[in-house]
């Protein structure tokens, strides 16, 4: 049955777009039933679009009929009303709303189609299960808060590709069935009807398609691109995922960087309004680890670790002093003002931190005048005391924490105990943007499982030049012409400088223990389209879902995109992954046989 307000009363205004200006005005608005209320003769409905709430009201002096009929709303029907724009009565305003000082007497209505009872209250900052909000997500999109998001990221995507455009990038789309070539995470599979027994793979990035596209002389290059990764899941990963991902020919790390600089600036200005402050500070790898624990740190608040091994090793503890007899590290750092800590908090920090590798948590708390209050502090004479007081600027009231062990275990769990003592103490303002670039990274690291030396970002990141000799002789010395973006102790983007060279690029791979066979199978395409004048180029990937999740402020990325997955990679409105018919399978000449766990 054809509609009158959908093909002859077009919609006139928003319900956030009524102002005393309108007073007068006969408007037709659409949107849906916030709530409903009878006060005698005069009936109000809250009447919400994505854009706001308009109160309108059915008075039976201006229709009778459709007075009666609004006896029938309830929340969530979707209207259509038309009628005149108002000042409300004296007193009777809502400063709160942007429409407050106005009401629309109606006087046509069409109820577009009713509504259920909806499993949760579509307002906002209410309190719902999660698995619940993602069941009926439609509904959960209605409210104010997620519209907001949305609208957030939308701002964010769209000063993305302006501010790309002025820089004269183009935006190219890259495959997303591809070859699978398994370096890092597993990949998602989709296997081909057309070649039995053969897979594409869903890509985890489209990092040799943007290097394929500067050898094709495009030069600047970028994609808002959805990304695929079949990994256990956090609340800022997902296993589809959206980066922003862009490459350029002819540039050093300093180019790439003040242009991700000058984005991300973009980005925060169109976002929030703020104003970056240009340049962003940088720290090397080893700044970063040594100073903060790990590679991601998150510098908006202090207890920086401090290398205390020349003096600790004096002690006559000989957990400290044996530490250091065979070269291991001891670190500590001061947590200023927290010697409150409860031997309850104390025995929790220890459990914590050997989840991270470490055999235990030494501590002391600085008393008046700098004495030691710890099980460990007669160990220490007078004078060490004073001396270890003043490498980590301790005084009263400080406690002061110890890790020994090897450089990995210290500072993964020093680096892990500094966000908890942050955490518990909120040292760690929300209101603070801070940015960070680390650079200088190893190529490689070993990998104890494989026995033998992995990339730690991808193979086709350029070693430092001055490097090249040690790819042999000792890679794990081997710095990496890489850098990651931090925001707040979040990695937001990483990049490098490629490899441009074929030579260099088997070199890396046999430094990689990858065959020559095997380097050709997944790479031959790469490796020849090097031999063909590919220019030196270099790119970044930041995470969109991620960085727009900091900047708004929410706990998750899940906030920030329109039907995410839950943490077990799963979809409760869809019911995704589900089972296929066995026509499908047979189809793709494949059959499944999962044992029930």
């Amino acid at each position: 049955m054809p509609q009158r307000f959908i093909y002859d009363l077009k919609r006139t205004h928003s319900c956030g777009q009524l102002t005393s200006e309108q007073a007068g005005q006969q408007v037709v608005l659409m949107g849906w039933a916030q709530r409903r209320r009878d006060h005698g003769g005069l009936i109000f409905v809250d009447l919400r679009d994505r854009e706001g709430l308009t109160q309108v009201v059915f008075n039976p002096e201006v229709d009778q009929g459709a007075h009666s009929e609004a006896h029938g709303i309830r929340s969530e029907f979707c209207l259509a009303i038309r009628g005149t724009v108002r000042q409300r009565p004296q007193g009777m305003a809502n400063p709160n709303l942007t429409t407050g000082q106005i009401e629309v007497y109606v006087d046509q209505f069409e109820i577009l189609n009713p509504s259920q009872t909806p499993p949760f209250l579509l307002e906002e900052w209410i309190e719902v299960n999660e698995n619940i909000r993602l069941q009926y997500r439609y509904l959960d999109l209605r409210r104010p808060e997620m519209f907001a998001n949305l609208l957030f990221r939308h701002r964010a995507a769209a000063a993305t590709r302006d501010y790309l455009n002025q820089q004269g990038f183009l935006e190219v789309e890259t495959p997303f069935l591809t070859r699978s070539t398994p370096e890092g995470a597993r990949d998602y599979l989709v296997p081909s009807r057309v070649s039995p027994g053969r897979f594409f793979a869903l890509p985890q990035s489209p990092q040799l398609f943007k290097q394929l596209l500067m050898m094709g002389g495009v030069e600047r290059y970028y994609q808002i691109v959805r990304c695929f990764r079949d990994e256990d899941l956090r609340a800022d990963r997902q296993p589809e995922f959206t980066q922003v991902d862009l490459e350029m020919s002819f540039v050093c790390e300093d180019d790439v960087m003040a242009l991700t600089e000058g984005l991300v600036a973009a980005v925060v200005r169109a976002a929030t309004g703020r104003e970056l402050a240009l340049p962003l500070p940088r720290l090397t790898y080893d700044q970063a680890v040594g100073r903060y624990g790990l590679d991601a740190p998150d510098v908006r608040f202090g207890l920086e670790l401090v290398d205390v091994g020349e003096l600790v090793g004096r002690a006559e503890l000989k957990l400290f002093a044996q530490a250091v007899a065979q070269g291991r590290m001891v670190k500590a750092l001061n947590g200023k003002g927290m010697a409150g800590l409860s031997r309850k908090d104390l025995e929790d920090l220890t459990s914590f931190v050997a989840d991270f590798g470490a055999k235990g948590l030494a501590w002391v708390k600085i008393k008046e005048n700098g004495a030691w209050q710890s099980p460990i502090a007669k160990f220490f004479s007078v004078e060490l005391q004073g001396a270890v007081n003043e490498r980590l600027q301790a005084g009263e009231g400080d406690i002061l924490f110890f890790g020994a062990d090897t450089p990995a275990v210290v500072h993964e769990s020093l680096g892990r105990l500094r966000l908890e003592l942050a955490r518990r103490f909120g040292l760690a303002d929300p209101q603070v943007l801070a940015f960070c670039w680390v650079t200088d990274f190893p190529l490689m690291e070993y990998s104890p499982e494989e026995k033998r030396w992995v990339a730690m970002h991808h193979p086709f990141t350029s070693p430092r030049a001055q490097d090249l000799d040690l790819l042999t002789s000792d890679p794990g010395r081997v710095k990496a012409r890489a850098y990651d973006l931090v925001l707040n102790g979040s990695e937001i983007g990483g990049g490098s400088i490629r490899i441009h060279r074929p030579d260099l690029q088997a070199r890396v791979f046999q430094a990689l223990d990858m065959p020559e066979h095997e380097a050709q199978e997944k790479f031959g395409f790469l490796l020849e389209a090097l031999t063909y004048g590919a220019p030196p180029h270099g790119g970044l990937a930041l995470g969109f879902d991620r960085l727009v999740a900091i900047l708004a402020g929410q706990p998750s990325i899940r906030e920030m995109i329109a039907f995410p997955k839950t943490q077990k990679a799963s979809c409760p409105l869809t019911g995704a992954p589900a089972g296929v018919d066995r026509a499908q399978l047979l189809e793709l000449g494949l059959s499944v046989d999962v044992k029930n766990k």
